[in-house]
């Protein structure tokens, strides 16, 4: 029992320790950079999170979090132009090559965010927004008026109360939520992930929804006003509300495809899958 407890304290102390040494190497970095209206800022960082949030008119600051020293921080500027790049010295990986940053932009900002295991974090901000990543989780929230573009491979988009802009979202893998998402363009196609949609559509949109074999759910009010298209090759297809039926290039059937309009018909509505799962879901 002795020797249980003291390899015990033992661990614990090993951890205190290891955690010390991991507070110590790491060093934080701050940067001011004056700016004018729609400024244009990029962060690109191999390792760690990225979040982006507004801050003081005419000024971007950016406060990065190093964990070793085998990165180092490149910084321009050049006008209205900011460029951050994290820059991996031999040796580095992803632990030691670690840098977490938190950025404060003017509201109206063009705002280009590249990391490969993220997370990216954006709010409140109506400028144009970029957002890549490999497995790199994306959420984006309060955004409106810009266009939103993001790409992933396999890590998960969230983005709600977005609106009036365009959205563009491709994945290989990553599901994407999108939650009170509204604009002119809503286009996301993701190879296998899932799709889920929670909002009304708004007015006079397009909103395409397109997965090879990952299943779609979009969930709208009674009220809603759309002219909507759901076909999935060999997955099911079903439908909660009562359509018109329209005219289209194909057969309509029920369980696996079906056209018409709602109320005023003012947005249009594709659910495409080749082998996923598709309901249009009455909230």
């Amino acid at each position: 029992m002795y020797r249980k407890q003291s390899a015990a304290m033992c661990a614990v102390v090993m951890a205190l320790v290891l955690a010390s040494v991991a507070a110590a190497e790491s060093s934080r970095k701050e940067y001011r950079f004056k700016v004018g209206r729609r400024a244009s800022v990029s962060i690109i960082n191999q390792y760690g999170p990225v979040s982006i949030k507004p801050g003081p008119r005419k000024q971007v600051v950016v406060v990065a979090t190093l964990y070793s020293d085998k990165v180092e921080i490149d910084q321009s500027k050049s006008g209205k132009r900011v460029s951050v790049l994290s820059h991996l010295l031999p040796g580095a990986d992803a632990n030691t090559g670690r840098v977490d940053y938190e950025v404060l932009v003017p509201a109206d900002a063009n705002v280009t965010l590249r990391s490969t295991n993220g997370p990216l974090h954006v709010e409140k901000l109506h400028g144009d927004v970029i957002l890549e990543g490999n497995t790199a989780m994306v959420d984006v929230h309060d955004v409106s008026g810009g266009h939103l573009r993001v790409k992933t491979l396999n890590g998960a988009v969230t983005l709600t109360n977005v609106t009036d802009g365009h959205v563009e979202i491709t994945s290989v893998s990553g599901d994407v939520a999108l939650n009170a998402v509204n604009g002119t363009l809503v286009h996301v196609n993701s190879s296998s992930g899932k799709i889920h949609y929670d909002g009304d559509f708004g007015e006079s949109g397009d909103y395409s929804l397109t997965s090879h074999s990952g299943d779609i759910e979009a969930i709208a009010p009674a009220y809603t006003s759309i002219e909507v298209v759901a076909r999935s090759v060999q997955g099911r297809v079903d439908n909660d509300f009562p359509l018109r039926p329209e005219h289209t290039t194909f057969v309509p059937q029920a369980g696996s495809a079906f056209a018409g309009t709602m109320g005023e018909a003012a947005s249009s509505v594709k659910l495409l899958s080749f082998s996923g799962k598709i309901h249009l879901k009455k909230r």
